[in-house]
């Protein structure tokens, strides 16, 4: 009896059931322990990666089992075998890729959910949040590459084809690297910026003459918001070769400035108060910098500078127009003759009268 299961066919399928049985044991083994670990919070894997993680282990293992050589004798196909080989090598490449790229994303996602961007000072939260999200992009771009790479080469007509590229790769390298010199470029232009970090998410920028936010930066682009809703898309390499306008390099606060023209005899204590008494009363101002100067003297009027600072781009724009009604408003109803104005005097001469000779 024993020597009839153990024998032919029978000894096959017991293999592939015992493999089968072994894939999927260790299956939901390695998940049982990730939901363990992710209910702890000392580990770096949360309960929700599990799912991610699980679909392309899951491949990993199915790719083990189609290699076996008792699934070909059961299935009566051991002729295929390279066949299956080569299936379950691509399989394997596709599922470890497909895990790295999950891992990769579930890293990002643990480390940059500690920053909150929307927090008033979140200069700390868009620099981690921009480095990752650029290196991740860098990662993806090389694994892909690599996996593709690897499997193109398991094929040997493939593999013939790259020796020989390689042994004369004098004159095609020279074409590839010219031909694949503004990619290169832009990738670099990328790492640059997630090293150096000219720009950042969210960030305020004057980019061509136009004013808006970083709201993405890809690994060969960035798109500019601009307060218009408009985008622009601007390649990676312009932040690096051209210069630009960054208003929240090193903090997000910034000053404002409103310029009023007026006649020589406006008083300016007045005005100061006014300004102050605009500044106590609205949330606009962050209560640092509150001054009027006057920044110039024409010949019909005078230039008066309201310098005040706020915690944003936005706020400060919201600020300096409010702060602008208000002062031309409180000059128009308490001092009109102060607004500009063209003089013209006119002065009234006796001048002898010609009378006609007798």
């Amino acid at each position: 009896m024993l020597n009839e299961l153990f024998s032919g066919n029978n000894r096959s399928l017991l293999y592939v059931a015992a493999a089968l049985i072994g894939l999927l044991i260790t299956h939901f083994v390695v998940l049982f322990f990730l939901r363990r670990l992710g209910k702890n919070p000392k580990y770096l894997i949360p309960v929700e990666a599990v799912k991610r993680v699980s679909k392309p282990i899951f491949i990993v293992f199915l790719s083990l089992l189609i290699r076996l050589q008792a699934l070909r004798h059961v299935l009566g196909l051991e002729e295929y075998g390279y066949w299956f080989r080569k299936v379950s090598t691509l399989l394997f490449i596709f599922a470890f890729t497909w895990l790295l790229l999950s891992v990769i994303k579930i890293v990002k996602h643990h480390i940059i959910e500690k920053y909150d961007v929307e927090a008033s000072d979140n200069l700390k939260a868009r620099k981690v949040r921009t480095q990752f999200n650029i290196l991740e992009r860098i990662f993806i771009f090389i694994i892909i590459v690599l996996a593709m790479g690897i499997a193109l080469m398991s094929f040997d007509s493939i593999r013939e084809i790259g020796v020989s590229i390689f042994a004369s790769a004098g004159v095609a390298g020279i074409i590839i690297g010219f031909s694949a010199q503004k990619m290169i470029g832009t990738i670099l232009a990328g790492i640059q910026i997630a090293l150096a970090q000219p720009i950042k998410l969210d960030d305020v920028v004057i980019v061509e003459g136009e004013w808006g936010r970083i709201e993405k930066i890809m690994l060969t682009y960035v798109v500019v918001k601009i307060w218009d809703k408009r985008r622009l898309i601007v390649p990676t390499t312009y932040f690096i070769e051209k210069p630009f306008q960054n208003w929240t390099k090193t903090s997000s606060d910034i000053l404002g400035t409103v310029f009023l023209y007026t006649d020589y005899n406006v008083p300016f204590d007045a005005i100061r108060e006014e300004f102050t008494r605009i500044l106590n009363g609205t949330d606009l101002w962050d209560g640092e910098v509150n001054v009027v100067q006057v920044t110039d003297s024409k010949l019909e009027s005078i230039e008066i500078r309201a310098l005040m600072s706020a915690r944003d781009s936005p706020t400060a724009f919201d600020l300096r127009v409010l702060v602008r009604e208000k002062l031309i408003t409180f000059l128009q109803q308490n001092y009109p003759e102060s607004l500009p104005r063209t003089r013209l005097q006119m002065e009234k001469r006796d001048f002898p009268q010609n009378t006609p000779e007798e």
